[in-house]
């Protein structure tokens, strides 16, 4: 009874270590089968290449085209600063004079030698700054128009004084005003009343001398020719070019001129126009 107690103990015992030595096996199988399974490598994955893909072109697509659709165009923004200029401008231009008349003061005409106009009114401009007269006279001016001319045969637009050897000057007048104006150098003296108080201009004669008029009649230059009748000229242009002749007859509307030409020793009249002819 013993000896069979002691030999299933040995069996136990057996069979135990087998089993374990079987797990122990099976373990270590497991490890080395684990270890010899190659890994995935991912770097020799190939990578789909974006760049061979064919890309849809929109250029050929037809765009349609807006330039004909009218497009609004913003209001031009109107700022203070405008909108104050423009308020200033319409004030000064209401509150102008419509007439030279209206200004302040009055206007006087001097006498000065002709041919020294200019000179004499930059004289008058220069002694009225140095005595600080200013707030008594207050404009010298020249009148001035605009003449057409023959010259050389071709017309010629010049401007020309209205009244050579006049000045106009509008000024208040009392002693010190005075006397600044009459011993400015080149003035003779006023023209119109007496020495010591002269006589200012009408309105209709300062409008006159400022050439106030229609606006269509403004910047149309007169025409004011060099001949008078009587006077020998020559002809420049024409079957009669380089004969001398007399005006006979002048025509200014028209631009005409009748000439007595001398043709086989007798007087014979030409009508010649204005730059068919020139002063001998």
């Amino acid at each position: 009874m013993a000896e069979l107690t002691d030999t299933t103990e040995e069996t136990a015992e057996e069979t135990e270590a087998a089993v374990d030595e079987a797990v122990e096996e099976s373990t270590e199988r497991a490890i080395e089968e684990t270890s010899d399974v190659p890994v995935e490598e991912t770097t020799d994955v190939s990578v789909e290449e974006t760049s061979d893909v064919p890309v849809e072109e929109t250029s050929d697509v037809p765009v349609e085209e807006t330039s004909d659709v009218p497009v609004e165009e913003p209001a031009p923004e109107i700022t203070e600063t405008s909108a104050e200029e423009e308020m200033a401008d319409a004030v000064v231009e209401a509150l102008a004079p419509a007439s030279p008349y209206d200004l302040p003061g009055d206007w006087y005409v001097i006498h000065s030698y002709s041919g020294y106009e200019n000179k004499v009114k930059a004289n008058l401009e220069t002694r009225i700054q140095s005595m600080h007269m200013e707030d008594r006279i207050f404009e010298v001016h020249i009148p001035m128009e605009d003449v057409v001319e023959f010259k050389g045969g071709k017309k010629v637009t010049v401007p020309k004084k209205v009244f050579p050897g006049y000045i106009l000057v509008r000024m208040s007048l009392d002693d010190d005003s005075w006397y600044a104006v009459r011993n400015t150098p080149g003035v003779t003296g006023f023209v119109a009343g007496n020495a010591q108080k002269p006589t200012p201009l009408s309105r209709r004669e300062v409008e006159r001398f400022l050439g106030v008029q229609e606006e269509e009649e403004k910047g149309k230059p007169r025409f004011k020719p060099e001949w008078d009748v009587g006077e020998q000229v020559r002809v420049v242009t024409g079957p009669f070019a380089d004969f001398n002749g007399v005006i006979e007859e002048l025509n200014v509307d028209q631009q005409k001129v009748v000439v007595l030409v001398n043709i086989f020793g007798r007087d014979t009249p030409v009508e010649l126009g204005f730059e068919d002819i020139q002063k001998n």
